[in-house]
């Protein structure tokens, strides 16, 4: 099982599965939820290395492997903190 971390609280989350729903819960708003819009823009703390590829929509809104979209991201295993 994976870890996602938010302002001091955390959630475990089955490894391979997307953040957003996870990321919802621990209070990140979300906007269009397809990488178009950018309401979810997250700050990788630690564990970016845990995340899948950033893909072509976050790259178009100009963000890198520690500024991500959340709605964009996947846990593959270990722990993410993020600051939203």
């Amino acid at each position: 099982m994976a870890r996602l971390v938010f302002n001091k609280r955390s959630v475990e989350v089955k490894d391979g599965e997307p953040m957003k729903e996870y990321a919802r819960e621990l209070g990140v708003a979300f906007g269009c939820e397809h990488g178009v819009c950018g309401t979810c823009q997250i700050d990788i703390v630690s564990g970016a290395e845990n995340l899948n590829a950033i893909n072509e929509a976050e790259e178009d809104m100009g963000r890198d492997r520690k500024h991500r979209l959340a709605c964009q991201c996947t846990i593959l295993h270990g722990n993410v903190e993020i600051r939203y």
